[in-house]
């Protein structure tokens, strides 16, 4: 009994680290631990993250939510997620667990300046509206543009691969491709790839 009550007093305060206030957290098994937090507004966010299937969504309100969707959740008890908040900048590393089946939703308010790097695999950003500076070392990334107006610089390149902006009329493949576009709005697109597939839409 003593030891079902401490069981639930670990879990009760696990849970209010991951919605817990700004500081340092770390959140181990991301399968049975969903790691949710709050983020000051207009903070700036960068994220760590290893290989895998990853989707990065934009949230209506001012919170960061990271969450495993594979089907071998009992595979990934070392999957973990290391948080830091200082004043307006926060950072979120995702590490741990098997090359295989790794699946995650990262959601992040809609309106974040967001700087990503992923070592390998298929990053997808969808509905995000702010600077974003992404670096894939190798595989497939994806970005949902939005408004093409509303940035004041967009630059893309691939080293080794294929690279399209259909909505900008861009569309390369080989070695050493790149293209910028300068426009009217505020924000800033830096996306890179080294050896993979870079697409904008």
């Amino acid at each position: 009994m003593r030891t079902a009550v401490i069981l639930v007093a670990l879990a009760l305060m696990l849970g209010s680290l991951a919605l817990g206030a700004p500081g340092n957290v770390a959140i181990r098994d991301l399968p049975n631990h969903p790691f949710l937090t709050d983020l000051p507004p207009g903070a700036s966010l960068r994220l760590y993250l290893r290989s895998g299937e990853i989707r990065i969504r934009g949230r209506e309100d001012n919170r960061l939510s990271v969450r495993y969707y594979g089907p071998s959740p009992g595979d990934f008890r070392e999957l973990a997620v290391r948080f830091q908040l200082s004043s307006a900048t926060a950072s979120l590393e995702l590490d741990g667990g098997p090359d295989r089946d790794m699946h995650v939703v990262i959601e992040v308010p809609q309106k974040t300046s967001l700087r990503v790097q992923m070592s390998a695999g298929s990053l997808d950003l969808d509905k995000i509206v702010g600077d974003k500076d992404v670096h894939l070392r190798a595989g497939d990334l994806t970005i949902a543009l939005g408004d093409p107006n509303d940035y004041a610089r967009i630059h893309a390149a691939v080293l080794s691969g294929g690279l399209e902006a259909a909505p900008l009329g861009e569309f390369h493949g080989g070695l050493f491709r790149s293209f910028t576009r300068v426009g009217p709005g505020p924000y800033k697109l830096s996306a890179r790839v080294l050896a993979g597939e870079l697409t904008l839409h």
